[in-house]
């Protein structure tokens, strides 16, 4: 039963994620107009696009909570609002074991397997009200909505590939910020991968042929700078993540849905409202509300509808996936099975859209993921000693 539930969460993951990712780029480029055929459009409104999947996945989020929930449950315990929430600390937890049940030497090991020093060993048992965990979630919701736009015009001046390899070093900026907003430490391993990373992104910039010249090279340098602010926002919301799962007894179902509710809440009433010019975030010069603008987008390039409802559903059944294997098989598994289908993701975009790559760019990418893989070894050799030691911790408890 494990193995063909891990079968079907592998499965669900590479499939979703690969069409996810061939929507999003399609997305991207222009869209022929059927008033006038021999023109076409680029679709701006990331808000409208980001709306479309918030929204299914916080829809698919609760479906999937309701299917699972025990008969006679209220709705807050589902939503995971009610009074089992709670505050770890030393008194409730031992300091070396997490929240996902995993031993953790020197301290906790957060959501996304970064091993810091514990924040909380002495701090008082709370209950935290339902109001400050909805905070936290929300706050989650902002920087995913200011994120957003970075990512999707970034690629008005990168290749897909070039983001897709950005988007696979997540470890960067999320170190960073883990260090900025909250003070953490990490192994010295961790920055080695972070400097193979780099070295790797710089090579594979670096090494791309250049068919515009200067001007070219320019829009590459402001594409790149618009993805990092994406990378860097992403850092701070995935630190926040981190937290919010080592201070409240929630799961990512829990979590998915209260995030996408919200940047659904969030992106419907920018739509809404007649923003001014906004470079990047609201990027027409139109006072009209933007989901007016982009329906008349879909009415008259109506080739987009496809697509658009790809990347929504896709990504949203994504998600469930993601969330399944990390709750069934833990962060390891997760992380094997992501850091594999971006590797798909990137080399599929080459062949799909054709895009060619120098030896140099090759090489770069391969830097990365060896960065990535030597992550994810010492991690997996880690996890092994703590299981022997608690094994061994087991035993000597039995023989007394």
């Amino acid at each position: 039963m494990g193995i063909l539930r891990l079968g079907v969460c592998v499965a669900g993951v590479y499939s979703m994620f690969l069409l996810w990712a061939v929507a999003q780029e399609r997305l991207s480029v222009p869209f022929q107009s059927i008033a006038h055929p021999s023109k076409s459009d680029r679709f701006e409104s990331s808000l409208f696009i980001n709306t479309c999947q918030s929204a299914a996945s916080a829809i698919s989020a609760f479906l999937y909570l309701l299917i699972g929930s025990s008969r006679g449950g209220t709705l807050s315990h589902m939503l995971g609002l009610s009074k089992p929430l709670r505050h770890q600390s030393a008194t409730r937890r031992p300091a070396n074991v997490t929240s996902n049940g995993h031993s953790a030497k020197g301290g906790g090991q957060h959501a996304n397997g970064h091993n810091v020093q514990h924040q909380h060993k002495h701090a008082p048992a709370i209950r935290p009200s339902a109001q400050e965990v909805l905070l936290r979630y929300l706050q989650c919701s902002v920087l995913i909505t200011i994120a957003a736009p970075f990512g999707f015009a970034s690629l008005s001046h990168i290749s897909y590939p070039t983001m897709v390899l950005a988007k696979s070093c997540k470890l960067v900026p999320v170190m960073i910020m883990n260090v900025l907003l909250y003070r953490r430490k990490f192994a010295l391993h961790k920055y080695i991968v972070v400097g193979m990373v780099t070295t790797g992104i710089a090579m594979f910039m670096g090494f791309g042929k250049s068919k515009g010249g200067k001007a070219t090279s320019q829009s590459s340098v402001y594409g790149l700078s618009l993805l990092l602010i994406n990378l860097a926002i992403d850092g701070a919301t995935n630190s926040t993540q981190d937290e919010v799962f080592s201070r409240y007894r929630v799961n990512g179902q829990q979590m998915m849905f209260f995030i996408n509710l919200f940047s659904t809440i969030l992106t419907s009433t920018l739509l809404i409202l007649p923003l001014p010019f906004i470079p990047v975030i609201h990027p027409s010069h139109s006072t009209t509300a933007e989901f007016f603008t982009a329906l008349d987008f879909i009415r008259t390039h109506p080739s987009i509808m496809v697509p658009l409802a790809q990347y929504a559903l896709t990504g949203a059944l994504g998600q469930l996936f993601i969330f399944e294997t990390l709750q069934h098989f833990g962060s390891l598994t997760l992380v094997t099975i992501t850091l594999t289908r971006k590797m798909f993701t990137m080399v599929l975009s080459v062949f799909v859209y054709n895009h060619r790559l120098t030896l140099g760019q090759w090489a770069g990418a391969g830097v990365v993921f060896a960065g990535i893989v030597l992550e994810a070894w010492v991690k997996r050799k880690d996890i092994h000693a703590k299981r022997v030691l608690l094994e061994k911790e087991k035993a000597r408890l039995k023989s007394l």
